[in-house]
């Protein structure tokens, strides 16, 4: 989900008119700008909006835990080396990149290591003055180009690990040591040549430009010797040579890795205390993706984030904070979101988010397909319970009627149905039954949160209460909140059954020591519930 899109997202633990509504105003926006919009939810889905979505035939929104700006939301450098590179290629990259670190991989793409300009510039100043110059197994080719060198005989294609002479004097010396494996450097020396050979060395790397003499050339041929030719002086010859070393033999190991998911937070602490400043993207099985440094950092990444059905930060996804707020659809009460730069906001005292979301269709002059009618339907009979809150307005039932209409549905028959589905209580831990549909409040210097359980009768609530009250105590202490209230609203008797745990001065002044108190005319936590006790709160 590249910084390119746009979330649709509604509030956590979402019902089912937050579900149908991102999906239904994704589909709106996505008409005039196709696949730039994402619906998507921050919460698990109710079995109540999972019915509608089966009904309908249509795909959960996307679950998106938090909107915090993340490791894949920034550009990599998604360059690498294997680990068998010589290390002056390594060095080339680095120079024409402008990298300080390249990562090493093995042949699956693996990180291994890293080299740096440090541990580049170490492995050579530290690197022992009387050690022998060695040769690891290279094609002759790969030493010819390092070398710069003209491959006057190609005996062999491949060098094996030998030791390097330089002959320059004591001829004698040298010849003691060799083996056939090694390679010797030297000038302008014909003897030299020929003894060298004879000696039976793997390579002859004749520096400084100097001439090869034919009957050095037939000599080669015959012993199977390989001969190169470069203008070199012998020094820099041996300087080369030791660059031919592989990466895998001076790249460091102890790499800072971050991963896709990892917020970017993550990213610069761990970045700021590598001793390379930087950090090797990895994925499934240590898989190098990617290279993050200062540089890439310092940018400034948001997500475009678009909020529905809630206009408070106590509800919306986690790193709403950090996202870049575009628009906001509504129907509750004013909340605390602010923003650094004016949005679209729509806050409509209507039944559902889903009727807003109906107008835009109509105002638009396009019409949603069957299944999305379908969701926005759901969310409208769903929030309004088949009409019968006290928050249904003349534009929840026109709404109603169009999607109708188009999903060729009967809402009198699929909304008693639909009801029904999310009303299965006894399947479901306590725990789970009171906060799948809860929402959090600040009101006046108080934390308020509020459940609300939907149920055709009384009778639930009556049979578990003492369980009911005890897991109140329980979630009020584990949230550290002031108040925690769970509405038992029966959708066919117009009244809900409310329980509440806090402290004990806030429960007598409320006049709720006995429990659960039985609410007239409350079906509505947003219209009925809260504006009343929020006066009362006043008052504390």
């Amino acid at each position: 989900m590249g910084l390119n899109k746009i979330i649709i997202i509604g509030h956590k633990q979402p019902d089912t008119d937050s579900i149908c509504s991102v999906i239904g105003y994704a589909e709106l926006r996505n008409r005039a700008e196709p696949g730039k919009y994402i619906p998507a939810r921050c919460g698990e889905v109710s079995p109540e909006a999972k019915f509608a979505l089966e009904t309908f035939g249509v795909e959960a929104p996307a679950y998106v835990a938090s909107v915090e700006p993340t490791v894949s939301d920034i550009p990599l450098d998604t360059r690498s080396v294997r680990q068998d590179v010589p290390t002056v290629d390594v060095a080339a990259l680095m120079d024409t990149y402008d990298m300080r670190n390249m990562p090493i991989t093995d042949g699956h793409e693996t990180l291994v290591g890293l080299v740096s300009e440090y541990g580049l510039a170490r492995a050579y100043v530290r690197k022992n003055p009387r050690e022998q110059l060695s040769l690891i197994p290279m094609p002759l080719e790969t030493l010819a180009r390092i070398l710069d060198a003209r491959i006057v005989v190609p005996a062999r294609e491949t060098l094996g690990e030998g030791r390097v002479y330089t002959v320059i004097d004591a001829l004698h010396v040298t010849l003691s040591r060799m083996t056939p494996d090694d390679i010797a450097i030297v000038g302008d020396n014909e003897p030299a040549q020929l003894a060298l050979i004879s000696a039976g060395v793997a390579a002859l790397i004749i520096a400084e430009g100097a001439p090869v003499g034919e009957r050095v050339i037939d000599a080669a041929r015959t012993r199977g010797a390989s001969v190169l030719s470069t203008t070199l002086d012998a020094f820099s010859v041996g300087k080369m040579i030791s660059l031919s070393l592989p990466a895998s033999m001076i790249m460091e190991t102890d790499v800072p890795t971050v991963r896709m998911e990892d917020s970017l937070e993550y990213a610069k602490s761990v970045v700021s205390n590598s001793k390379f400043r930087t950090a090797c993207v990895v994925g499934e099985g240590g898989r190098h993706i990617g290279l993050v440094s200062r540089t890439t950092l310092m940018q400034e990444v948001q997500k475009s984030v678009i909020l529905l059905d809630h206009n408070e930060y106590s509800q919306a996804v986690d790193g709403i904070e950090q996202a870049d707020i575009l628009e906001i659809i509504d129907h509750h009460r004013l909340g605390a979101i602010s923003t650094l730069k004016p949005v679209r906001f729509l806050n409509d005292p209507v039944g559902s988010t889903s009727t807003i979301v109906a107008s835009k269709f109509i105002e638009a002059c396009i019409e949603p397909t069957p299944s999305t009618a379908g969701l926005l339907l759901s969310g409208i009979l769903s929030d309004t319970m088949v009409m019968k809150l006290s928050t249904t307005t003349p534009a929840d039932i026109r709404a109603a009627d169009y999607l109708a209409g188009i999903a060729g549905v009967d809402p009198a028959e699929y909304g008693p149905e639909l009801i029904r589905k999310g009303m299965d209580l006894d399947a479901l831990p306590k725990e789970e039954l009171l906060t799948r549909d809860m929402k959090r409040y600040n009101l006046f210097g108080k934390s308020i949160m509020v459940s609300q359980v939907m149920t055709s009768s009384f009778a639930f609530a009556e049979t578990h209460a003492d369980e009911i009250r005890a897991e109140l105590d329980r979630l009020r202490t584990t949230m550290g909140i002031d108040c925690f209230f769970a509405l038992f609203t029966n959708v066919f008797s117009n009244a809900s059954d409310l329980f509440a745990a806090g402290d004990e001065a806030c429960i007598t002044k409320l006049d709720l020591r006995d429990q659960p108190v039985r609410l007239e005319g409350v079906m509505s936590r947003k219209k009925d519930f809260i504006p009343k006790f929020g006066q009362m709160f006043r008052q504390l």
